[in-house]
C-alpha cells in the first residue's frame, strides 16, 4: 500500500477508534437504574459507576496527552484500547457490584483516547487536513455519546445491561484491528525522548482525584462535612504543589506557561463550562424521558426507547463538524466557539422552559449537538493553533480533563438540587427538575456572554491596531 493511500485510511480508522471508547463511555448514565436493581445496591451507591469511571479518567487523560507526545504513540493506543476491553469484560461478567466497579475504572481510560488520536493525527495526516482531522476527532466524544445511548437503550431492553456491555468489547476489539492494520508502526523518531514527569502525575492525580471525589460525594456526605471539606483541603493542597512542581520541572506533565496564551485558556475555560451545562442537560433530560408519567413532567419511556432521545445530539455533532470544516474558512475559530456557546445556550433555555414534551426534549437535544459539535471543533484547534507539536497531546488532554472535571460539577450540583427536592415516591418534584434546567441554561448563557464579550474585544483591539498602522505606514 502506498504512503497517500496510507494515509487517507489513517484520520477514518482514528475516528473510529475514538467513536468505539466514546460508545464505552456512554454505558453509564442510562444503567444507573438498571444496575441498581439488578445488583441489588441503592440509586446513590450505583451512581458511583459514574464516579468511579471519572474518576480514573480525570488521572489518566493527562499522563496518556503526555506520552503521546513520545515516541510510541501507536503502542499507548493499542494498550490502553486493550486495558479498556478488559475492563469491558470484567463489567459484563462481574458477579457482584465490586467487580463491576474494577471493570467500569478500568474503561475510564477512554477519557484519554482523543488526546492520543489527536497526537497520531496532528503526526501523520497531511498538513492541509490536519485542523479538519482535529476538529472531527473531538467531536466524536459527543457523536459517540448521541449513538452510544440508543444502542446501549436497544440491547439493554431486549437483554439486559451485561449485552451491552459484551457488545462494548466487541466494538473495542474492532478498533484494536482497525489501529493495528492502519495507524503507522512506531517509533515516531520526530518524537522527542524525555524522561517522564512521574512527580507531577502523581500529584496531579491526587489533586483532581480528590477534587472529583467530594464534589460527586458531596451531596451524600453533606457539603460542610469533615469528609467534603478534608478532600476540598486535599484537592487544594494537592493542585498547588502540583502546580508549583510543574513550573519547576523542565519537562512537566503538563506545561502551564502555554496556558499564558489567551486562545488556549480561553478553550480551557469553556471547557469547564459547557462541560458542566452539557452534562446536566444529559442526564436530566435522560431522567425525565424515563421518570413515571404520574410526576408531572415524565414521559415513562422504557430503557428501549429512552436511549433515543440522545440520538439527536448525534446528529447535530456530526452536522455542526461538517459546517464547521466549511465555515472554517471563513470565519475565525476564535467567533466559531461564541456561536457554538451560543447555540448550546439556547437549548438550555429551551429545556429549561419546554420539556414536558418528547418533541421538545428531541429539539432541545439536536440543537445541543450542534452547538456542542462547533465549540468542541473549535477548541482542540484553537488550541493545535497555539502551542507547538510536542506540546499538543498535553496540552489537548488537559482541555479534555477540564471537560471532565466540568462533567463532574455538573453531576454533584444536579444531584444536590434533585436531593433538596425529592417528592414521596423518591422521584424528583417539577420544581427540582426546573431548578436544575435552569442552572444548566445560566451556566450556558454566561460562557456564551463571556466568549461574546471577548470576541468584541478582540475585533475592537484589532481594528485599533489597523488603524494605528495604516497611520504610521501613511506617506507624510
Amino acid at each position: 500500500m502506498t504512503e497517500p493511500a496510507d494515509r487517507l485510511r489513517l484520520l477514518p480508522a482514528l475516528v473510529y477508534a475514538a467513536l468505539s471508547t466514546a460508545i464505552v463511555s456512554s454505558l453509564g448514565m442510562l444503567l444507573v437504574p438498571t444496575i441498581s436493581r439488578e445488583m441489588e445496591v441503592s440509586v446513590s451507591t450505583a451512581q458511583w459507576m459514574l464516579t468511579i469511571n471519572l474518576l480514573v479518567g480525570a488521572i489518566a487523560t493527562p499522563v496518556m496527552g503526555r506520552l503521546s507526545d513520545g515516541p510510541h504513540k501507536k503502542r499507548l493506543l493499542l494498550w490502553s484500547l486493550t486495558i479498556i476491553l478488559i475492563g469491558s469484560v470484567v463489567a459484563a461478567a462481574a458477579p457482584n457490584f465490586t467487580v463491576f466497579l474494577i471493570g467500569r475504572a478500568l474503561q475510564g481510560l477512554t477519557y484519554g483516547i482523543v488526546p492520543v488520536t489527536i497526537a497520531l493525527a496532528r503526526r501523520y495526516v497531511a498538513a492541509d487536513k490536519v485542523q479538519f482531522a482535529i476538529s472531527s476527532l473531538s467531536v466524536t466524544v459527543a457523536t459517540g455519546i448521541g449513538i452510544g445511548y440508543p444502542l446501549t437503550g436497544i440491547i439493554a431492553g431486549i437483554f439486559d445491561f451485561r449485552f451491552a456491555f459484551w457488545f462494548a468489547a466487541l466494538f473495542v476489539v474492532t478498533a484494536i484491528v482497525v489501529v493495528f492494520r492502519t495507524v503507522p508502526a512506531g517509533p515516531d523518531e520526530q518524537a522527542p525522548r524525555v524522561s517522564f514527569d512521574y512527580t507531577g502525575a502523581g500529584l496531579l492525580g491526587l489533586g483532581l482525584g480528590t477534587l472529583l471525589l467530594a464534589v460527586s460525594e458531596a451531596p451524600n456526605w453533606g457539603w460542610s462535612s469533615p469528609w467534603t471539606i478534608g478532600a476540598f483541603i486535599v484537592a487544594a493542597a494537592g493542585l498547588a504543589a502540583w502546580i508549583g512542581a510543574e513550573l519547576r520541572t523542565q519537562h512537566p506533565l503538563i506545561n502551564l506557561r502555554v496556558l499564558r496564551n489567551g486562545e488556549v485558556l480561553l478553550a480551557n475555560g469553556t471547557a469547564i463550562g459547557l462541560g458542566a451545562a452539557m452534562y446536566i442537560g444529559l442526564s436530566i433530560s435522560s431522567l425525565v424521558a424515563q421518570a413515571p408519567a404520574s410526576t408531572g413532567y415524565g414521559m415513562a419511556l422504557p430503557v428501549f426507547w429512552a436511549g433515543f432521545v440522545m440520538f439527536p445530539l448525534s446528529v447535530g455533532s456530526f452536522v455542526a463538524n461538517r459546517l464547521v470544516r466549511r465555515l472554517s474558512r471563513r470565519i475565525s475559530l476564535t467567533t466559531l466557539l461564541p456561536i457554538g456557546a451560543g447555540m448550546i445556550a439556547a437549548a438550555g433555555m429551551l429545556l429549561w422552559f419546554a420539556h414536558t414534551g418528547l418533541w421538545e426534549i428531541l429539539i432541545g437535544m439536536l440543537v445541543f449537538g450542534l452547538g456542542t459539535g462547533a465549540s468542541y471543533a473549535a477548541m482542540p484547534a484553537l488550541i493545535a493553533r497555539s502551542v507547538a507539536a510536542e506540546e499538543l497531546g498535553s496540552s489537548v488532554s488537559f482541555n479534555q480533563v477540564l471537560r471532565t472535571v466540568g462533567s463532574s460539577f455538573g453531576t454533584a450540583v444536579s444531584g444536590a438540587v434533585l436531593a433538596a427536592n425529592m417528592a414521596p415516591d423518591l422521584h424528583p418534584t417539577g420544581a427540582g427538575i426546573n431548578a436544575t434546567f435552569a442552572i444548566a441554561a445560566v451556566l450556558c448563557a454566561v460562557v456564551f456572554i463571556t466568549l461574546l464579550i471577548h470576541t468584541l474585544m478582540t475585533r475592537s483591539r484589532r481594528a485599533a491596531h489597523g488603524r494605528t498602522q495604516a497611520r504610521i505606514d501613511s506617506p507624510r
